[in-house]
């Protein structure tokens, strides 16, 4: 009685699985014959690059100072790990990104400059520029109302050299 028990258990498990597959398959072909799929899925991806920007990445808002914080750690932690490894452009990109949302940058570029080889100080200072455009690009700032608006700026790194 047991064996039957079991193979009727058995049975009922490869049907429903089956079933279950066959639904899968028959609504994923009508989604995909969907005329409006490929336009929504164009409009997904492209409001998704819009988020994520040309770096790649994703600014916090600048109004929400645990945001800021959170990131600003998040990107410093991400780029000494990556110079660590010896990924310095990478690590740098990232340093760059710590920089850009800082709220005092040049006491942070002092740091760096006491802390990080010249020659990969100097590839962080070549980056520096790109920090406006960047910022002015990234969602959170262009979603802004125009009178809203900061900009973030960085001067006198000439100092820094």
């Amino acid at each position: 009685m047991l064996d039957l028990n079991r193979n009727t258990a058995l049975a009922i498990a490869g049907i429903c699985g089956t079933a279950f597959i066959g639904y899968c398959v028959y609504f994923d072909k009508k989604r995909r014959n969907d005329p409006e799929f490929k336009k929504k899925l164009r409009e997904r991806r492209s409001k998704y690059a819009k988020q994520v920007g040309p770096s790649g990445t994703t600014f916090p808002d600048l109004r929400d100072v645990e945001a800021v914080q959170k990131f600003f750690l998040a990107e410093v932690q991400r780029g000494e790990e990556l110079l660590a490894l010896g990924n310095y452009e990478d690590g740098v990109e990232h340093l760059t990104n710590a920089v850009a949302v800082c709220g005092q940058p040049q006491q942070l570029l002092q740091v760096l400059k006491q802390t990080l080889p010249p020659p990969v100080f100097a590839m962080l200072l070549e980056k520096l520029p790109s920090i406006n455009q960047r910022l002015a690009t990234s969602p959170t700032i262009a979603q802004k109302k125009p009178d809203d608006v900061t900009t973030a700026t960085i001067t006198d790194v000439d100092d820094l050299e």
